[in-house]
Parts: structure tokens; C-alpha cells; sequence
């Protein structure tokens, strides 16, 4: 007889609205007479294979609601990036609790998570549905027009960047954003739904999508400095050379530094503000220019409490509605999508595990200009409705001057 007993869970970094995916399994699953348990793991996977489940059945829908609209992953995460002999001690835990549905929400890493322990329990005859639900302020899952996550630290960003270029405008100078983003920048090009009037910064945004060069890289900010006496600049954490080396790592090892690596062996981007300052460092060495600033983002853009898009709120819980009907209708594994149907609508789609597991998305090329130092108009066309309503505005002075006396 079937146990009726439900897993849900959330891996990889948070963000502003990845509770309101777990809620929307929590209070859809509760629709469902024949489920008993809505059991949470705290701490992603890790917290499946130490057994460390709690019994979210027992949560009122009001307290619900609260955490729905609460950033961060209120179950906890991982950054355990499991292998095969993994996934099977969290089948075998499944199996042990008689849970028959496991729903896990996070990006390209706990999408192969859920295709492998899917296929470990196809080949032990143990009937377990498996449901990725997308979540990634990275937006480079394939096979969605964007995944929950991403419009808000677009939102964020797309704001950071509007204040700095105001404080630029007010005291000119050079200023460098270092925004996330190893291999996709689409984070890093929503900086530019910040601008307003044609000589806001940022004047110049970087992506992964593009080859770094220094050189050119120097001579781009001189030529804006020269025009507009000023010079805001938006950098992908990810951006590299012609080999794919990290420019962090490169300019790292010019002035003699080491870099962090993370338990992967990656060139740490996230935890270190390093590359915004190797950068500045160029800029002043080698363009003589006194007032240059940099700051990273870093974890701020992820989870931050004041600056959530209502849209991304929205689809966020209807993929942890969706993935539980999808389970509950349907007859296979899979992994939600959000699949754009108007100016701006959308519609969810369940694919198959293998086809989003371990790939990444990355920027069209449509969506970059041919300088590669800003976006398209079809970009900004394709994130503003992302992004909610009522975003701020800025406004200028348009006073008229008046002529000199002293120095005409």
C-alpha cells in the first residue's frame, strides 16, 4: 500500500524567493487526500543521508505564507555535490522513510542529483517520483526562458547599478561592479536596465560569454573616461582569456598573489573581492587615473530582504505547485520549466531529467551587443517584465546655466 509520504528539499545558494517553491509543494501536496507526510531535509542532500528530516505536515499555512515571503532557504543547503555512491545512500534513505516522492529544488548540480537517484531506483524496481524544481539566480538552466531566482538579483543588481551611477555621476570617477556569474552573464547584464539617459553608466559590462582582453579592457575605459568624465563599469566574477583562465586568476599571479580555490578546485569568484581590485589597480597603474572604486556583490545580491520582484515571487511558487501536480498526474520524472508564452505570460513544462542535468545555459548571442561591452535592446525586452513592478526611478536637474561673469 502506498505510504503517501513526500521529501522536499533545497540545494546550492539561496535566494530571494526559493521558499516560496517549497511552500507551494508543501501546501499543493497537502491538496492530495492521499499524502500522509510532507517531510523537509534540512541542509539539502546532506541532511537525506544523516536522516535529518522534519515534518513540515505540521506547519500552519500562516507560518507557511511568513517563511514563503522570507528570502533564503529556510530548510538550510549544501554545497555537497554528490556522485553516484552518493545518490545511492540517498536512495536507500528514501526507501527506508517509504517515501514515495522526492522534490528538490536547485540548479544544474541538484538537477543531475535528482536524474541519478531517479535512475538508482528505476533499476532497484522502487517506485520513487522525482521532481527537480529549477531554482538559480544564475539563470543558466537549459530548456527555461528563465529560471525563479534570477528576476530578483536582476532587480537587485539592476538598482545597485543605478545608485552607483548616480553617486559616479556626483563625484566622477571610475567605478567596478563585480557581479556572480562563472560561465552565464546574464546577472551581470541586468545592470544594464539601470540606465535611463544615454550617458548613465554602466558604460561597460563584461561577460563570460565574451574573451577578456586587458588591453582592450584599459583602452575601452579610457575612451569613456574621455567622453563622458567618467566611467562605470559592470564585470562578470567569471570573465576570462582566450584559454579560459580566470582574470582573476591572471592578474592574481601578475602581482604575486595566490588565489582561494573552493572544494571543486575552482578559482574562488564569490567569497573574495579580489578581482575588483586587481582591476582598479590597473586602471590607476596604467591610465593615471586617481578616483577609481570597486566593489563585489558577492552574496548580497542573493537573498536580499528589501528587493524581491513580485513576478519572481509569483512563478516561484507556481513551479513548487506545478512540480507537485506534475508528480501527482503524471507518469514520469522530470524537471520544471517556465516557458514564456507572451509579451509576458508563461507556462511550466516538465523535461526530461537528462535533458537540463549538468548542462549550462549561457547568454544568446542575440543579447549582446557586437562590442560585447554592452546588451541588446532584445535583452532589456526580455528581462524588464522579470523584473516586477514599480521599479525605482532616478531624475535630473534641467536647470538652465548661467553665463559666467568673471571667466566667459
Amino acid at each position: 500500500m502506498p505510504s503517501g509520504k513526500i521529501l522536499v528539499a533545497q540545494g546550492g545558494g539561496p535566494t530571494a524567493v526559493i521558499n516560496q517553491s517549497l511552500v507551494g509543494v508543501v501546501l499543493e501536496s497537502r491538496r492530495f487526500q492521499h499524502v500522509t507526510r510532507v517531510y523537509g531535509a534540512l541542509h539539502g542532500v546532506r541532511g537525506i543521508i544523516n536522516e535529518e528530516f522534519v515534518d513540515l505536515t505540521q506547519e500552519t499555512s500562516h507560518n507557511l505564507e511568513l517563511v514563503a515571503a522570507t528570502p533564503s532557504s529556510a530548510l538550510g543547503s549544501t554545497r555537497d555535490k554528490p556522485d553516484i555512491a552518493y545518490c545511492q545512500q540517498i536512495f536507500e534513505v528514501l526507501r527506508a522513510h517509504e517515501i514515495e516522492h522526492f522534490f528538490y529544488i536547485g540548479g544544474n548540480d541538484s538537477s543531475d542529483t535528482v536524474r541519478i537517484v531517479s535512475e538508482e531506483a528505476h533499476k532497484a524496481g522502487y517506485p520513487l517520483r522525482c521532481i527537480h524544481i529549477p531554482k538559480t539566480i544564475d539563470n543558466d538552466l537549459v530548456g527555461s526562458d528563465h529560471t525563479p531566482g534570477f528576476p530578483s538579483a536582476a532587480r537587485f543588481v539592476a538598482q545597485a547599478f543605478a545608485g552607483a551611477n548616480l553617486d559616479n555621476a556626483a563625484l566622477p570617477g571610475v567605478y567596478v561592479g563585480v557581479v556572480m556569474g562563472r560561465h552565464a552573464g546574464f546577472l551581470t547584464a541586468a545592470a544594464a536596465l539601470g540606465k535611463k539617459f544615454p550617458d548613465d553608466g554602466p558604460h561597460l559590462i563584461y561577460l563570460p560569454e565574451r574573451v577578456f582582453v586587458l588591453d582592450q579592457f584599459l583602452a575601452d575605459v579610457k575612451a569613456t573616461y574621455e567622453k563622458y568624465g567618467r566611467c562605470v563599469i559592470a564585470v562578470s566574477e567569471g570573465i576570462h582569456d582566450a584559454s579560459g583562465e580566470a582574470i582573476a586568476s591572471l592578474l592574481a599571479q601578475k602581482t604575486g598573489n595566490a588565489v582561494e580555490r573552493d572544494a571543486h578546485g575552482n578559482v574562488q569568484l564569490s567569497g573574495t573581492g579580489a578581482l575588483a581590485d586587481l582591476l582598479c589597480d590597473e586602471i590607476k597603474d596604467k591610465l593615471g587615473i586617481k578616483r577609481v572604486r570597486g566593489d563585489t556583490f558577492g552574496y548580497l545580491q542573493r537573498s536580499f530582504i528589501g528587493c524581491v520582484s513580485d513576478v519572481d515571487q509569483r512563478e516561484a511558487r507556481e513551479v513548487g505547485e506545478k512540480a507537485v501536480q506534475f508528480a501527482m498526474w503524471g507518469d514520469r520524472d522530470g524537471s520544471v520549466a517556465i516557458k514564456r508564452t507572451g509579451f509576458y505570460s508563461v507556462d511550466y513544462a516538465l523535461l526530461p531529467l537528462t535533458d537540463v542535468a549538468g548542462k549550462t545555459r549561457t547568454m544568446e548571442d542575440e543579447f549582446i551587443s557586437e562590442s560585447g561591452t554592452d546588451v541588446t535592446d532584445a535583452f532589456r525586452m526580455y528581462l524588464r517584465p522579470l523584473l516586477g513592478s514599480s521599479m525605482p526611478d532616478a531624475f535630473r536637474l534641467r536647470a538652465a546655466k548661467v553665463a559666467k561673469v568673471l571667466k566667459p
